[in-house]
């Protein structure tokens, strides 16, 4: 249904749950009339708590400011408070939460701050309160009540997305401040760090929030996602979206609502679209951390990206045998690596760290800590049990009059490498090792090949590459030839690492993989505008990059050896031709990059790739990039539900096609208990679900068809 802009969108969804109850009650009702079996417990309570009074009534308006007020909710059966700390928050939001506490068959809650005047106040519940029996939650309980005489009574929608992997944002809050009470600058934005909020909403999981009890006057509208609960905005920690201009609740657009009978919470058509990044303008530099992890290792954890180090002493360690070694990107978190024997290393480390940190006033200045490591070792339960057994097989000895040599210790040399497997072009054979490499004679090291043709073993060439953000991590990289059998040898005192470890003999066996167990995708890159570049991202169903191509202009691309199964095509917009995805700044107003997610024809993001496949996609980047508008939302929205309803449908599917096999499995075991009612319920329960409220759209949620193959394919 369009609702009216000024109708109580709260009064709304309590109608679409009462009725959805009392259909249900009656379903119920009726079953059991027709059934004169022997009652066996009965069906399973799906029921959340019901409603049936409030003191003061939901919308009461001229509270009293200077009271407490409290408010007593009763249901029609005892509930249960799950999860209230991070379920339940205010709007706007209080100094104090308000506490809730159980009495009967309601709850009681209080307040313990000040109200302003003249102001809407919401409690919002979430999914706190549930019955106390199964559990079953009251979604999206909200209490409404004004120290005014009226109750604000408009609404928006809208959807917070990440911008980078292009999905839904659970959970985030949304913050609506009043235009005329900020100020007006046109360079920088500093409103989510000076003011308070006048109304606040949460998104749910599938990313849409609806924010009600809103005036009629311009906001500006920020959202960010709570990491860390306390409903405060931390830059470097949470993402944050934001919109240019100001909104209107009065000069919006109506918007279609249902109640999701499958989530079990009101969703709607978004009339505002967040895209979600992270803002490391504000992040702190400081050292947040320091541990010590082992004997050899250090770890320093610094606030903000890329800290400006300008020197590290230790008293007892000499400067050129301590390693600094960032361990990603932004460099905020480091290891220390000690390049000396293990009898050379103090249990406790002490030291200075020298580096530019934000002061009081948010400065940088050159700034000295002290520096404390501190490492005791503690022996395992399983090497416990090995010493206490090789004590008591000494102590046998001995009675006996025997010599006793201690068994030989395992090399406690550490390297993670694939020991089999195949390898093409495009996979390389990664290495880690434990500990930095203080020696690597890569001479020593042999790769042999045969083939079909050539039963003889061959020498390989290859070369090692040291990873740019982790010193502990090698790639070894060959020409692998299709079928063909490698063997690789690494003797013994090839690696030698900062513990004075070295390693035994390694002898491994690989296989070039064969083109005809893998599809390949080619993309036919079309764009009116020839200096843009993009990036270009084959993601696995998840999200994952499996394969990315840098510097895309309009032409032709191919990814060979792409493994079998569900993928997706991310592009990145990359404005500024870095080669990478920039985020965005909220101060400085400027968005994230754009990236967007490659649809076929039928609006399908997933493509079925199959072995020995091509697949052939035409990606227009003027079409894929076009402005974005609310109805291009609206249908993205809709497409991606069509297809996680389509994979419940099926779920739910193979689940009754197994129920049935066992059930027929019973009969003709003779342990067959007849056939019980109950497909009225599912029957009625699916007539309820979000496509069943929403005939203004003319068709149900579940359409779409099958689908799922993304452009054209061949063998």
């Amino acid at each position: 249904m369009v609702m009216s802009r000024k109708r109580d969108i709260t009064q709304c969804i309590t109608r679409f749950i009462s009725v959805a109850i009392v259909l249900l009650f009656g379903a119920a009702l009726l079953t059991k009339c027709a059934s004169t079996m022997t009652p066996t417990g009965g069906p399973k309570d799906t029921i959340p708590p019901v409603i049936v009074f409030m003191q003061p009534d939901n919308f009461t308006t001229n509270i009293d400011t200077l009271r407490y007020p409290k408010i007593y909710v009763e249901f029609d059966e005892y509930v249960q408070i799950k999860d209230l700390q991070k379920e339940l928050y205010t709007s706007p939001a209080m100094k104090k939460k308000p506490t809730v506490v159980r009495r009967g068959r309601g709850i009681v809650v209080t307040m313990k701050d000040t109200l302003r005047p003249n102001t809407t106040y919401a409690i919002n519940f979430g999914a706190a309160i549930a019955d106390n029996n199964e559990g079953n939650p009251l979604h999206s309980m909200r209490y409404v009540f004004s120290t005014g005489d009226t109750v604000d009574s408009m609404y928006m929608s809208g959807y917070t997305a990440d911008s980078y992997k292009a999905d839904s944002v659970s959970k985030s809050f949304i913050y609506f401040f009043i235009a005329d009470s900020l100020e007006q600058t046109k360079d920088w934005d500093s409103t989510m760090f000076k003011y308070k909020p006048q109304v606040i909403a949460r998104a749910e999981k599938n990313g849409i929030f609806i924010a009600q009890n809103l005036k009629p006057v311009d906001y500006r509208i920020y959202a960010f996602e709570d990491t860390n609960g306390n409903m405060e905005y931390e830059p470097s920690v949470d993402q944050i979206g934001f919109l240019e201009g100001t909104y209107n609740p009065s000069t919006m657009p109506g918007f279609t609502i249902w109640f999701d009978s499958l989530r079990h919470y009101p969703s709607a058509d978004p009339q505002l679209y967040f895209r979600m990044f992270m803002d490391r303008r504000f992040a702190r530099h400081t050292l947040n951390g320091q541990e010590r992890l082992n004997r050899h290792k250090a770890m320093l954890y610094f606030g903000a990206p890329n800290p400006e180090v300008t020197s590290i002493t230790f008293d007892s360690i000499p400067e050129d045998k301590v390693i600094y070694d960032p361990q990603n990107y932004n460099r905020d978190t480091v290891a220390l690596w000690f390049d000396l024997a293990p009898e050379e290393l103090p249990d406790t480390i002490k030291g200075v760290i020298t580096y530019f940190k934000h002061d009081s006033i948010n400065q940088l200045v050159e700034s000295t800590d002290k520096l404390r490591l501190a490492w005791v070792k503690v022996e395992t339960k399983e090497e416990r049990k090995e010493r206490e057994e090789l004590e008591k097989e000494r102590e046998r000895a001995e009675k006996a009059g025997e010599e006793w040599v201690e068994p030989e210790k395992e090399n406690p040399f550490k390297l993670t490498m694939a020991s089999s497997g195949e390898f093409h072009k495009h996979k390389s054979l990664d290495m880690e090792f434990d500990f930095p490499l203080t020696k690597f004679d890569s001479t020593l090291v042999t790769l042999k090949m045969t083939t079909d043709d050539n039963t003889e073993p061959q020498d390989v060439k290859f070369h090692f590459v040291q990873d740019t953000l982790n010193r502990r991590k090698y790639q070894l990289r060959v020409d692998w030839q299709p079928k063909a059998k490698y063997e690789l040898v690494m003797p013994a005192g090839v690696f030698e690492n900062v513990a004075r470890e070295s390693n035994d003999t390694i002898k491994y066996s690989y296989t070039g993989a064969d083109p005809e167990r893998f599809a390949i995708v080619n993309i036919d890159v079309k764009s009116t505008h020839p200096k843009a570049r993009y990036i270009l991202q084959l993601t696995n169903a998840q999200g994952k990059t499996q394969r990315e191509i840098r510097n895309v202009k309009p032409g032709k691309y191919v990814l060979d050896y792409v493994t079998a199964g569900d993928v997706m095509l991310r592009v990145v917009e990359d404005m500024n031709g870095n080669g990478k995805w920039d985020t965005g700044d909220m101060v400085l107003m400027r968005q994230p990059e754009r990236t967007e997610i490659y649809k076929n024809e039928d609006g399908k993001e997933i493509i079925t790739t199959k072995e020995n496949w091509e697949f052939d996609l035409e990606v227009d980047m003027d079409k894929l990039f076009a402005p974005i508008t609310m109805e291009s939302v609206i249908k993205m929205l809709n497409d991606r539900e069509d297809e996680r309803l389509k994979k419940l449908a099926e779920e739910e599917a193979k689940k009754r096609q197994e129920a049935n096999k066992n059930k027929n499995n019973n009969q003709n075991s003779g342990m067959g208990f007849g056939g019980l009612g109950g497909g009225s319920m599912g029957g009625l329960g699916g007539g309820l679900g979000g496509g069943g409220l929403r005939n203004d759209t003319g068709s149900s949620s579940m359409s779409g068809g099958m689908g799922g193959m993304g452009g054209n394919m061949r063998r």
